[in-house]
């Protein structure tokens, strides 16, 4: 015993290695866990992920267990299918118009779109004295959206640019549908636990999950109702104006003699009207400067005299 005790006073470090291996070997044949462990991680649910990926990654390879309530097998997430029939697309289209009168036009565009059914998002228009512009977003039917372009380029003398961009949202959308059953279903256990929970303790964790599944379900099928109305009511940008350099297009020609010269001139009356305001304004601040160049004058004046005088007497 005393050989033990100065071997292990020796070599501490070994000793305590050894006391942790017999401890865990000791543990391992004796099945036994901490009642800590087992009640903290009977009712966590911490695998929910965040609400765009709520897929259950925690209890797909062990079971979730609740002491003296139930067991809580694991759920399997299933993969979102990549092809189908009916797809949902959420189209955008861009076009630029030329067009004789903006306000006119602006006007039939927001009636056209309210007699197919959409509506108008915003509508921005400018009067300056060169051209005036708009641009209008609406929402319009997809299925009615063939239609509508043609008659928007009705209204046009000449469409400048074109830009149709479709995104297909139908994998994120079965992605959704998948998570949301798994949520659902994992809501349901859940709530079998919450029926059969006597400790108080218990209740008030189930009730924290519950909640917890609640919000990412909610928050999931608002996603599904975004992408559902996207897809049906497909987004117009039109761009418009009585002049074509306004609008927000790429010239086919790099060199454009008439181009040239219209923004030549918009320069030279730019600056011309720089110059005006800038004599208006020193005309209006002349009750300043004016008196006070007149008293430096005539102060230069008199001291130019006395030193003419001062000469003259020598």
């Amino acid at each position: 015993m005393g050989r033990l005790i100065t071997w292990i006073k020796n070599n501490k470090l070994a000793a305590f290695m050894t006391l942790v291996v017999f401890y865990l070997l000791w543990k391992n044949l004796a099945g036994i866990t901490p009642l800590s462990q087992l009640k903290s991680s009977s009712l966590q649910y911490t695998g929910m992920g965040s609400v765009s990926n709520p897929a259950y990654d925690g209890a797909s390879a062990e079971m979730m267990m609740a002491p003296d309530i139930g067991i809580v097998p694991p759920i399997t997430r299933e993969s979102p299918p990549t092809t189908g029939d009916e797809r949902l697309v959420v189209t955008e289209t861009n076009l630029s118009l030329l067009v004789g009168n903006v306000r006119d036009t602006s006007d039939k565009i927001t009636g056209f779109t309210k007699d197919q059914g959409g509506y108008m998002v915003s509508s921005f228009i400018t009067q300056p004295e060169e051209a005036p512009y708009a641009t209008i977003i609406v929402r319009i039917p997809s299925e009615k959206l063939s239609q509508t372009l043609d008659y928007f380029r009705s209204l046009a003398i000449k469409v400048s640019s074109e830009y149709v961009s479709g995104t297909d949202v139908t994998d994120e959308y079965v992605d959704l549908e998948a998570s949301l059953k798994t949520l659902q279903t994992t809501k349901t256990r859940f709530e079998e636990i919450m029926a059969r929970a006597v400790e108080i303790d218990d209740i008030l964790r189930v009730q924290r999950e519950i909640i917890n599944l609640q919000s990412q379900i909610d928050a999931l099928k608002g996603r599904q109702q975004y992408l559902e109305g996207t897809a049906k009511l497909s987004r117009v940008t039109i761009n418009m104006s009585t002049d074509e350099i306004a609008l927000p297009y790429t010239p086919s020609e790099t060199f454009r003699p008439a181009v040239i010269a219209k923004l030549a001139w918009r320069s030279l009356v730019t600056n011309l009207r720089g110059i005006a305001k800038a004599v208006i304004w020193l005309a209006v601040y002349s009750v300043i400067w004016a008196p006070a160049l007149g008293l430096i004058i005539y102060l230069k004046r008199r001291i130019s005299k006395s030193h003419r005088g001062k000469e003259g007497m020598s």
